[in-house]
């Protein structure tokens, strides 16, 4: 077992760390090797481990070098040729007193260092086992040094996983014991199994054939998806009280004690396999205040202290998250549910098990008194890892999707510690993550906080929306128009008419932003503009299964992902090394980032924006300007921009770059490195318009992954506040100077915490006023975040003072492959913002701004972003009939477009209920999509009807038909009948 390390460690005999994990490797029965080197870059260092790997033949390899080895994209590294996994391990620059009291728990450059670049390796981040502390003074010098010092914990668990990894390798597979877990998302009913792009179930079949003829005892794997999860429905597997506790006590008592002051004794929630419903993260996380340090702990307040204010947001939802109203199905399985024990929705296929695991648990579910903000998850979820641990006694976990729960509970976002809840529930397990290779920031995550292998897989194949007969039938008189123009001016004049009427007739005129005052050839314009812009919208052609390719695939690329996913999953439960591979959006242009199969990795955030995406983040803001002055007559003065980390990651910064544009500055880049090393504030002479005052509302994934970048944007913003400018060229510093100080200008919700705040209120409908929602966004995004390390403080009311101000926001979409009804993120994000001017009686535009072609850029309104979302995919025949070939996963993903729809509808004033209408004629007033609905997805088919009558209720549509009530109350009844809980 070669534990690599440098040199210079050495000559400085600051070896400790070293010497710890190579005793506790030993205690475990592994044999280390100590190999010192200058660096993995220098030839000479390289081919003298190479020959030592040679010779030794290892079981992995352990590494606390820092960065990348060094090798170009596309060839192989040490790490490749060797082909045994690679634990990075962290000696950190960072103090110790520092790690332990900071949420963040690396430093800027650590995460850097020995985090963000190995990761370029494929290595799996083990954790850090040393920080920074003071030495004995040395009485010849009269000096204390800071020395690397070992943390025994940290070191214990790193040998425990690289145990657990070389346990995984040397059993034979017909002995092999592997759980698959399927995400499930409590308050987002009739979407068990739903991942972004994956059709889960499907997937998780696929897997148990492929496990069965590479040798895993795999035995009645089910014949159908639905099969499937009717298996795990009426599951009777679980964990005893009495083994519990018995296994807790393991566990550190302050985590426990945690859990008992939020959720009470364990003996309260034995009997529940699930809890009430969630708001905790789901699709893709997309799921206060920085406190005294005691707070920054999930295991803080457990024992008392001065209690908290009450958090306003869910404490972990992520950036493409799935919600909604009306919450969970209490599970019940029927053997179970009254017994001591924490029943599990689980079935064992042989030596295979498959489950969902319980849910985390959601904040207004927890004891009364109860005051972290922190929220720890519930003893089930606790009891679900020790079962799989300690019970079944597996040797690693399969999670099928993007994304789950584990990599979101509660602790440091990196360089975890022994309290903090990933760890405590995963223990030392392998954790093999199948993940969407378009969503990195997500993917990273995962790697960071459970060391998972994530494996990227295939987003669904694109095809185009077209058009449908109406739009069809008006594109023919478009046409005819164009030609009878300059020809025959009677023919063109009536043919102008006829257009217009027509569009209005079915409403497209409307969408199309076709006003009455417009002139003939204005409106035309608008309407052929509108049924390009229809006919260009990439929808899913029905979703990838993990491993496969789709039958008639002409994409050779496509068909080589599919085999190397399926060679990857199996490489890696061998417990071989998996190669990295980039991740990204395929359909923009990113074809780098096939074939899928490998170990994800991010981009460098050093180098961020890159000068290509500062390029192209700069001309999309132009155009939101274009935009806004074309229809105000005025360039805007203040506005907020959402910016998340997976969308900067996947585009090398053009959101940020659009912000520094609008503000007048541009990065300073480093010619040899490319890495950013400053700002440049512009002159107003080259700009061309005035400055605009940017405010940035970053997510909680953002704030984790960029800290040197909220400190880039923070010292830009800084440096333009202080420019001695006229107020009408750059408002900014006219407020700095009216105000006396310089006020921040990036917002986010407190450290550890996810989110938009609105979740909570959208998924359990318990609420009265638009109104509401937006000061439950307001109250959430309670930080400023600056400084040389991007840290936040609390300031309260502040962003509510950035949003009153503000003339618009933007929201961009960068992926094709998704849009803004996928997700809970983007009505959160959007509808929070647009519910906060209600709240505080003020307007302003709300775009969207659409760079799926980077080259051309679009921003538009939201009705316009949603009208187009709702015509060209959600209603559209061909991407229903692709859905409806996946089953319960296809119905999920009708289920998905209704409850994103109505929370648009709920949250803004953008939404007409002729879209309402549309989409629930496609789904419930077509026989054929209602009885499949229902057929397959009995909670999807519940939950579509609630949120119709929902939309209803609040008089957001207003239906032509005075029985579709007596319709949507029938189907519920339905769904009932077949099992779905009221």
């Amino acid at each position: 077992m070669p534990i690599l390390f440098y040199r210079s460690m050495l000559l400085a005999a600051d070896v400790a760390p070293i010497e710890a994990l190579f005793e506790a490797l030993g205690q475990r029965g592994m044999i280390p090797v100590p190999i010192f080197v200058s660096s993995l870059k220098d030839p000479v260092s390289l081919a003298f481990v190479e020959r030592a790997l040679a010779s030794l033949k290892p079981a992995a390899i352990i590494t606390a070098t820092a960065f990348a080895s060094g090798a170009e994209p596309g060839f192989e590294t040490l790490f490749d040729r060797a082909g045994v996994p690679v634990f990075q391990v962290i000696v950190a620059t960072t103090r110790r007193d520092i790690w332990q009291d900071n949420q963040r728990g690396l430093a800027p450059a650590d995460l850097a260092m020995h985090v963000v670049l190995p990761e370029l390796d494929g290595r799996i981040l083990a954790g850090a086992v040393s920080f920074k502390g003071e030495s004995e003074v040395d009485p010849a010098l009269a000096f204390r040094a800071f020395a690397n010092r070992p943390e025994p914990d940290r070191v214990a668990q790193v040998a425990n996983r690289v145990e657990a990894f070389v346990r995984l390798q040397r059993t034979p597979r017909e002995k092999r014991k592997l759980a698959i877990l399927i995400p499930d998302y409590p308050s987002a009913p009739g979407r068990t199994g739903y991942a972004v792009g994956l059709d889960v179930p499907s997937s998780v079949l696929a897997m148990l054939h492929d496990l069965s003829e590479q040798g895993y005892v795999v035995e009645g794997i089910p014949q159908t998806p639905r099969a499937l999860l009717e298996m795990l429905e009426s599951a009777e597997q679980g964990l005893a009280l009495k083994e519990y506790l018995t296994f807790s006590k393991e566990l550190p008592p302050a985590a426990v004690a945690a859990v008992e002051a939020a959720w009470g004794n364990a003996e309260d929630e034995t009997g529940l396999c699930e809890a009430p419903p969630s708001v905790l993260p789901d699709i893709s996380p997309t799921w206060g205040e920085i406190a005294p340090s005691s707070l920054l702990s999930p295991i803080s307040n457990a024992a008392g202290g001065e209690p908290a204010m009450e958090p306003p947001i869910s404490p972990q939802v992520g950036e493409m998250s799935g919600r909604t109203e009306g919450g969970a199905t209490e599970h019940q399985p029927s053997g179970l549910a009254n017994s001591k024990q924490f029943p599990f929705r689980a079935t064992s296929f042989g030596n295979i098990t498959v489950a969902i695991a319980p849910d985390r648990g959601r904040s207004v579910d927890r004891r009364a008194d109860y005051h972290d903000p922190i929220l720890p998850p519930r003893h089930a979820l606790i009891a679900f890892g020790l079962w799989l641990r300690k019970t079944l006694d597996v040797h690693a976990l399969v999670h099928v999707g993007a994304h789950g729960t584990l990599e979101w509970l509660p602790g440091k976002t990196v360089a975890l510690s022994e309290s903090c809840f990933p760890e405590i529930v995963t223990g030392p397990l392998p954790v093999i993550y199948p993940f969407i290779v378009s969503n990195p920031g997500e993917a990273a995550q995962a790697k960071r906080r459970i060391a998972a292998v994530t494996l990227g897989h295939l987003p669904p194949p694109l095809t185009g929306a077209g058009l449908d007969e109406n739009q069809h039938q008006l594109e023919r008189l478009v046409d005819e128009y164009a030609q009878a123009d300059g020809l025959d001016r009677r023919r063109r004049d009536r043919l102008a008419r006829l257009i217009v009427e027509t569009a209005e007739k079915t409403g497209l005129a409307y969408e199309a932003g076709v006003a009455k005052t417009d002139a003939p050839d204005e409106a035309l314009r608008r309407i052929d503009a509108w049924l390009c812009d229809l006919k260009d919208f990439a929808i899913k052609d029905g979703l990838h299964i993990y491993g496969r390719s789709a039958e008639g695939e002409a994409d050779q690329l496509r068909e080589q992902s599919a085999a190397a996913e399926k060679s990857a999953l199996i490489a890696a439960l061998d417990g071989r090394h998996v190669p990295a591979g980039p991740a990204g959006a395929p359909a923009r242009g990113r074809r780098d980032v096939l074939p899928t199969g490998r170990n994800l990795f991010t981009s460098d955030p050093r180098t961020m924006p890159t000068p290509t995406s500062f390029d192209l983040g700069r001309a999309a803001s132009d155009e939101v300007l274009r935009s806004y002055m074309q229809a105000h007559g005025d360039w805007p003065r203040s506005l907020v921009i959402d910016l998340w980390g997976s969308a900067s990651l996947r585009t090398g910064g053009e959101e940020i770059a659009q912000g520094l544009a609008l503000i007048g500055c541009r990065p300073q880049w480093d010619c040899a490195t490319g890495r950013v090393t400053g700002i440049e504030v512009l002159p107003p002479a080259t700009l061309g318009r005035p400055r605009v005052d940017v405010t940035w509302r970053i997510s909680g994934l953002f704030r984790d992954m960029f800290p040197t970048q909220i400190a880039l944007i923070d010292a830009a913003a800084n440096a333009v506040a202080a420019r001695d400018e006229d107020a009408t060229e750059n408002p900014l510093a006219a407020k700095t100077r009216a105000d006396g100080k310089v006020s921040p200008r990036i917002f986010g919700t407190s450290p550890g915490t996810y989110g938009a705040g609105i979740e909570a209120l959208l998924s359990s409908g318990d609420w009265a006023a638009r109104e509401e929602i937006g000061r439950a966004y307001l109250d959430a995004t309670s930080h400023a975040y600056g400084g040389a390390d991007g840290e936040g403080i609390s300031s309260p009311g502040a962003f509510e003072g950035r949003v009153a101000e503000a003339d618009l926001l933007v929201h961009t979409g960068d992926d094709p492959g998704r849009d803004i009804l996928e997700g809970s993120a983007d009505v959160a994000f959007i509808g929070g913002f647009s519910a906060a001017l209600a709240a505080l009686g003020k307007n302003a535009d709300v775009i969207v701004l659409d760079t799926t072609d980077p080259q051309k850029p679009k921003p538009r309104s939201l009705g316009e972003a949603v009208s187009r979302v709702v015509r060209a995919r959600a209603v559209n025949p061909r991407f229903i009939a692709g859905q409806m070939r996946h089953g319960p996963r296809g119905a999920s993903e009708f289920a998905e477009t209704v409850d994103r729809l109505v929370g648009f509808a709920e949250t803004t004033h953008a939404i007409p209920g002729t879209l309402i209408e549309a989409v629930h004629d496609a789904y419930l007033g077509d026989p054929e999509v209602r009885a499949f609905i229902l057929r397959e997805n009995p909670a999807a088919a519940k939950i579509i009807a609630e949120r119709f009558l929902s939309a209803r209720r609040r008089g957001l549509w207003h239906p032509l038909r005075n029985s579709v009530d007596d319709d949507l109350a029938a189907l519920i009844a339905e769904a009932r009948a077949l099992g779905v809980a009221a």
